[in-house]
């Protein structure tokens, strides 16, 4: 897991003339890629090494040591921004890095296999794991709260899941 290269952050484009760029930061701290400073592309190649930052709506104003000028700036646009796993502090207690969750199985408190987390999302109620359910189908949406979630077991691959009540042919959580 360590050595999993995770999204960071994109390149929006260009910030003035002088060769800054503008970074979109997906991390709690938008300065936390100026710590970085070596961000790597998707297959794990060099991308841009950050000299220095400050922030801005939405992420950081960056000088790099490769782009000099606004228009290898706005070369990049779009250009997805990646470091390894390894870098990130460990999570507090009860805390997880939704990269972590993807990818874990579901399973029932009795050990019965539920699926597998697709994706972790937030459309503003609060984190909802999306589930690719194990007999096959739509995914559906599982509330991430301790309710719904009472167990995660990061090292042993899975989550324990408590979900909605189901109806006759229905998969939990609806119809996805």
């Amino acid at each position: 897991m360590a050595d999993r290269l995770l999204l960071i952050g994109r390149v929006a484009g260009a910030f003035g003339v002088r060769g800054e760029v503008r970074i979109t930061t997906y991390t709690e701290d938008p300065m936390a890629l100026a710590r970085y400073r070596a961000l790597s592309r998707k297959d794990g190649a060099p991308a841009l090494t950050v000299l220095s930052a400050r922030p801005a709506k939405g992420g950081i104003i960056a000088r790099t040591k490769e782009i000099e000028t606004k228009e290898q700036a706005d070369a990049l646009r779009g250009l997805e921004l990646y470091i390894p796993r390894g870098l990130l502090p460990p999570p507090e207690e009860d805390e997880f890095y939704h990269a972590d969750l993807v990818g874990l199985a579901v399973e029932s408190p009795d050990g019965e296999p539920i699926g597998r987390v697709k994706a972790v999302q937030d459309f503003g109620a609060g984190d909802l794991l999306e589930v690719i359910p194990a007999a096959g189908g739509a995914t559906w949406w599982l509330p991430f709260t301790r309710e719904a979630v009472p167990e995660v077991r990061i090292a042993e691959g899975k989550l324990i899941a408590v979900p909605p009540a189901m109806t006759e042919g229905e998969p939990p959580g609806g119809d996805g």
